[in-house]
């Protein structure tokens, strides 16, 4: 082989046969984006099913067992790093075979019809991250289609409590089995088992048709632990079965990328969001606003609006009238307001997966 021959080689174990563009399919792999909390503290006690942190969800059957922060216990994080995601036991619990917590990553369909899963052409995919965790042994998670009928149950095993540890897995591409293409749905979905009841756990290593969000061979069950920790960052998900160095990006550009599922815009004093009279007729008026989105959102988002004011608002809270979720998000206040005002001080739009 020539040396020009053997650099090209190279060049393609580096970057998995890939020239250009973004290799990690993940977005805020390093967590340096928390829009919702901040950095807050976070114990998901109704909502089970929660985002914590940006494009990261929390699963549980079993309220207020983990706590969920951005680096929580404020550690060191591995070199290159500036954030971790980190969960915490709050109150410990046996896990019953009918029993799952587990944290889960969805990709959206634009974002892994590449892949081709379920079809003769499937590629490999090799998954990294940082983890440590104040046990050692056997941990789990799982590649899972749409349907939740397809899965590829993984392990990996923590040697050293409470070190940085970087862990890869090369997973072969589901040949069978229905899997979305470029849609803006739920192209497939990336769980870290938290401790998994049987009815969820399937034979790691291969494909099973069945909802395995963990697999049989975890020895690990961090919730049934008292106070016991476990973080990551620096998640990857890339095309081949080399591993490569975490893809960094500017906060910039995983800004806007977060925004296309969710968006704060964080107004302040002096930065309310106001809704204006506008006459209809010769005795009254509705309040109306149109809200600018920074990107185009994934669907038409949720609104909540989290806090308001007004003059004379006796009508309640404005609501929304129009949603584009390429453009903008209207909202509308009450009638008969020629002479009133009303403001948004809080305003969150969803269009999670």
């Amino acid at each position: 082989m020539t040396k020009a021959a053997e650099l090209a080689k190279m060049g393609e174990v580096i970057t998995n046969s890939q020239i250009g563009g973004r290799r990690n399919i993940i977005i805020n792999g390093a967590v340096n984006i928390d829009e919702r909390n901040n950095g807050s503290e976070v114990v998901p006690a109704s909502n089970l099913n929660a985002y914590i942190i940006d494009r990261f969800r929390y699963n549980a059957t079993q309220a207020s067992k983990l706590k969920v922060q951005q680096n929580a216990q404020a550690i060191t994080p591995p070199e290159g790093f500036s954030n971790y995601l980190g969960i915490t036991v709050n109150a410990t619990h046996t896990v019953a075979s009918t029993d799952n917590f587990f944290l889960t990553y969805f990709v959206e369909g634009h974002d892994s019809a590449h892949l081709d899963f379920g079809k003769s052409t499937a590629k490999t995919v090799t998954l990294s991250f940082y983890v440590q965790s104040s046990l050692t042994g056997t941990f789990s998670g799982s590649i899972v289609n749409s349907a939740e009928n397809r899965a590829y149950p993984y392990t990996y095993t923590i040697s050293s409590a409470n070190t940085w540890e970087r862990k890869k897995i090369s997973i072969a591409g589901d040949t069978s089995g229905t899997w979305i293409g470029a849609t803006n749905g739920k192209g497939l979905m990336l769980t870290f088992s938290l401790g998994m009841g049987s009815n969820f756990t399937g034979t790691a290593g291969q494909w099973n048709g069945a909802q395995d969000f963990g697999a049989t061979g975890e020895t690990v069950k961090l919730v049934e632990n008292s106070a016991a920790q476990w973080k990551m960052t620096g998640l990857q998900l890339e095309v081949g079965s080399q591993v490569t160095p975490f893809e960094h990006q500017s906060v910039g550009e995983t800004l806007a990328l977060t925004q296309r599922y969710y968006y704060d815009p964080k107004l302040t004093s002096g930065n309310y969001w106001w809704l204006h009279p506008i006459v209809t007729d010769g005795t009254g008026s509705y309040r109306r606003g149109s809200f600018p989105l920074p990107t185009s959102m994934r669907a038409d988002p949720t609104a909540t609006i989290t806090g308001f004011t007004s003059g004379s608002f006796t009508n309640g809270a404005p609501t929304v009238e129009g949603n584009d979720h390429r453009n903008y998000i209207g909202f509308v206040g009450d009638t008969n307001a020629e002479n009133r005002y009303s403001d948004i001080r809080g305003l969150q739009l969803d269009a999670e997966l």
